[in-house]
């Protein structure tokens, strides 16, 4: 395949029509008519439904333009990073962060990124992971981290890197607990209790583990924001569990007690990124770090 024809190809797509790809390229109409004629030979499929001077991609076309758009814009990446690594300019770290994540523990994942030899500009997004997916298949984000990977029955290309896995802590105050005897798991029956939001993961998992062990706690909150739920918490308003990897921030200072831990319930964070986007420095210093013996998530 001549990549000069599938450049012509993408740019009529994205110009809408052959006469503005060639005014665009500063060609003729006939030499952009003539190479994607060429294509569709050398490629043995129609990309173009064409009547008159209307044109509109087959499926065979979409198929080849989802392609040529990630070859194209990983070009101009490419273009952007030597350029800014030739002008000593700061590498832009473009990341975003589930507010599902505790955001002490997703400031331990990041932290590699600060420490590379180059200069780095780091742009934080958090939001809800299905916002986050949007914003990296449009690359407007170079990595995702999340608690749990993308659905395989999504359209986005993606990959997924497990960074870590991480066991429950419960916690409540002196106030929640007074006149409870029962030992942990038990003690959580009948007990107010804050909850993760229901597009978390970890919520998920928490449900089902309370009903293996037949324990009913009386939920009077639900947090998509786990910091929220963990301020909450802090302050009596239910029982909360949190990632065991955290569990030292909630227990510093006035914090309430540790009811328990359990490692049946585990939590796993994953490093999303675009599928054959060119590596990032800071990308690579995150999964390096994550799969070694200095990871922030060995519990």
């Amino acid at each position: 395949m001549n990549l000069k024809h599938l450049y012509y190809f993408w740019k009529t797509a994205k110009c809408g029509g052959v006469v503005r790809a060639a005014k665009a390229m500063s060609l003729t109409p006939q030499t952009v008519s003539g190479q994607l004629r060429q294509l569709e030979e050398s490629l043995g499929t129609q990309l173009f439904l064409r009547a008159g001077r209307s044109m509109a991609l087959t499926a065979s076309g979409q198929l080849a333009m989802d392609y040529a758009n990630e070859m194209f814009e990983l070009g101009a990446e490419l273009e952007l990073a030597l350029r800014q690594q030739l002008a000593g300019l700061p590498i832009t770290f473009h990341i975003g962060v589930s507010d599902a994540i505790p955001k002490s523990l997703a400031y331990r994942l990041l932290q590699p990124a600060v420490n590379i030899p180059e200069p780095v500009r780091i742009v934080c997004r958090e939001w809800r992971v299905d916002r986050l997916l949007s914003e990296l298949a449009a690359r407007r984000l170079d990595m995702v981290i999340a608690d749990a990977p993308l659905p395989s029955s999504s359209n986005v290309r993606t990959q997924s890197l497990r960074l870590g896995t991480s066991g429950l802590s419960f916690f409540a105050t002196d106030e929640l607990l007074r006149g409870v005897k029962k030992r942990f798991p038990a003690c959580l029956d009948g007990l107010p209790f804050l909850l993760p939001g229901e597009d978390s993961s970890m919520r998920r998992k928490l449900e089902n583990w309370l009903e293996k062990v037949k324990v009913r706690p009386r939920i009077v909150g639900e947090f998509d924001d786990l910091a929220l739920l963990i301020a909450f918490g802090r302050s009596g308003a239910g029982a909360f569990a949190v990632p065991t990897v955290n569990d030292g921030d909630t227990l510093s200072g006035d914090g309430p007690h540790l009811l328990g831990r359990t490692t049946d319930i585990c939590i796993e964070y994953f490093a999303i990124t675009a599928s054959g986007k060119v590596s990032h420095p800071c990308v690579a210093a995150i999964t390096r770090r994550s799969s070694g013996n200095s990871s922030p998530l060995r519990t």
